[in-house]
């Protein structure tokens, strides 16, 4: 890394819905150019929403918020070379329909680049006479991931997009990512619950809560002072995963005591009055009405 800035994002708030609490709350962060980073948090802690706007995928409200990659404005001027790779395009009708792989990769400019293309194919172990239709969720996954990392990427955002890949395939994918990163410059933003093979993966990792960061994104693996590590099990064996665990741990913490002064509350609800017997119980229900 030659320490430019690739990606630059500076008092970013956004809302869902404008009477509901911002699901992104003052973002600022700074990547340089070639950096890797890995985004922490539980679910609906911002990380998705935060990428789709790096992706141009969410319009934003600026009012003196600042969205930059490559020097370029996400929505006024927005930059080549970026690629994002979320879970919905599987769900797709469009993909799921009876289509040979082949001709499909074809359809998107599969063979303006074939050198990446073949290597990908046989990472993600794609079969070219598969139909999409035809094919299970992790099989149309590993088509989606050769879609889209064929063409040469400058910044690269990922959105659990791994979540259904066998082991052997995510590692092999994993170490292509980093190679490629390592070899062109190129940068990442990955989000992912999945932990497991990743310590030698990221430059960098963040932990998000509720739309802000808890811990911005900083260098790993010398992210953490030792008091930050006082609670994390494992002594000098702090992998991802279980730096991971505490992060989520101490959310849920953080959660319950907010549920103490007036935030909803999550889980089971105990001491309702539900009917015991069928018949009270299907009255109780009886929707035909």
């Amino acid at each position: 890394m030659d320490g430019i800035s690739e990606i630059t994002v500076k008092s970013l708030t956004y809302y869902h819905d404008p009477s509901a609490p911002a699901s992104l709350s003052d973002i600022n962060i700074d990547l340089p150019k070639g950096s890797r980073t890995l985004l922490i948090g539980a679910n609906g802690a911002g990380k998705s929403t935060l990428l789709q706007i790096l992706a141009g995928k969410r319009l934003v409200a600026l009012e003196g918020a600042q969205i930059l990659i490559k020097g370029r404005d996400v929505f006024r001027d927005s930059p080549p070379g970026v690629t994002y790779l979320g879970t919905e395009w599987a769900m797709n009708p469009v993909v799921r329909g009876d289509i040979v792989v082949e001709h499909f990769l074809n359809s998107v400019g599969g063979y303006r680049h074939k050198d990446r293309r073949d290597r990908l194919l046989d990472i993600l172990d794609v079969d070219l006479d598969w139909h999409m239709h035809a094919i299970s969720d992790g099989e149309r996954r590993r088509v989606q991931l050769c879609m889209g990392l064929m063409q040469s990427w400058d910044v690269l955002l990922l959105d659990e997009v791994t979540v259904d890949l066998d082991v052997q395939v995510r590692s092999d994918l994993l170490s292509f990512l980093k190679e490629d990163s390592e070899g062109r410059g190129a940068t990442i933003i990955y989000a992912t619950h999945i932990f497991d093979g990743l310590n030698e993966f990221p430059t960098h990792i963040a932990h998000m809560r509720f739309g802000t960061f808890v811990k911005k994104p900083k260098p790993w693996p010398h992210t953490l002072d030792e008091r930050s590590l006082d609670n994390i099990s494992g002594g000098p064996d702090r992998t991802l995963f279980k730096i991971a665990l505490q992060w989520l741990r101490e959310d849920r913490e953080h959660r319950r005591e907010l549920e103490k002064v007036g935030r909803k509350t999550r889980g089971a609800r105990r001491g309702q009055d539900v009917p015991s017997s069928s018949e009270a119980f299907y009255r109780k229900y009886d929707y035909s009405h």
